[in-house]
């Protein structure tokens, strides 16, 4: 009868998981009547103003992309640069924006400074906050990046589909279960499919009401991430646009991405 006994692991662990994935999804669902998750302006609408850099960066990546964002196009404009070895220099010290200024701030007066540290106190500067309740009172964004726990909880439910097909041969393979009169195994692993069944339909019915996953976008700032996606606005601006949906995974030039992630490279121009 040990075989009983995985069956409860089994069912308690797809049971668990499933029901943490319904209740962040509805937790996350936007509401029946559209209105915002805040008191104040509502969701913009998919063909309403187009995304700022700044704003598309955020809804792809959260604070740390909005930061990386700054740096990198202080540094394509030549009024930053980024060493390959993981320091910034002030080339112009005159910032186009709030959080540009607070990249020079926090660089601090001698000119220089390790990017790392740079990084940390732009993405949490008072003007990405503001960037990012912004984008929670439209409806654009979610609150703390809450969808971090979508991943979670699908992680969680991948994770029980896996421990119940290892449960389910674990009982077929032990000593002294019941079997059908002709040794079959079929009745046990009919117990186990039930909760296999369960989970691997969680994660289908995920797949076509939650993709693409993102820990910081609402669905409705997916969409008009999408639409960002797909503007055009000359070679540098097509960089950053591409920088601000994808970060580091779009930078073509060694140098700079060695700089953004602090590993050492070879001098390039970025393109």
């Amino acid at each position: 009868m040990l075989w009983v006994l995985f069956l409860l692991v089994a069912w308690g662990a797809a049971a668990i998981s499933c029901t943490r994935l319904c209740l962040v999804a509805a937790r996350l669902a936007p509401p029946p009547d559209g209105s915002s998750r805040e008191a104040g302006e509502g969701p913009r609408p998919a063909d309403g103003p187009e995304l700022t850099l700044y704003e598309t960066a955020f809804l792809a990546g959260g604070p740390h992309r909005v930061a990386d964002l700054a740096l990198v196009t202080m540094h394509l404009r030549r009024r930053l640069l980024l060493a390959h070895t993981g320091w910034a220099t002030v080339v112009d010290p005159d910032g186009r924006d709030e959080v540009e200024r607070t990249v020079i701030r926090a660089i601090g007066p001698r000119g220089q400074s390790p990017i790392a540290p740079v990084r940390s106190a732009a993405a949490a500067a008072d003007a990405v906050r503001a960037l990012a309740d912004r984008l929670v009172a439209a409806g654009l964004a979610l609150p703390g990046g809450a969808g971090s726990d979508i991943g979670a909880a699908l992680r969680a439910v991948r994770g029980a589909a896996l421990l119940v097909v290892a449960l389910g041969a674990a009982a077929v393979l032990t000593p002294g279960r019941e079997q059908t009169p002709g040794g079959s195994a079929v009745p046990v692993l009919v117990w186990f499919g039930l909760p296999l069944v369960l989970t691997l339909g969680c994660l289908a019915i995920a797949r076509m009401e939650a993709r693409p996953y993102s820990s910081w976008a609402s669905p409705a700032g997916q969409r008009l991430l999408e639409a960002r996606t797909a503007s055009a606005g000359g070679q540098e601006r097509d960089a950053l646009v591409a920088f601000a949906v994808r970060g580091v995974g779009a930078v073509a030039d060694p140098a700079l991405r060695a700089a953004l992630t602090g590993r050492g490279g070879t001098a390039r121009i970025f393109p």
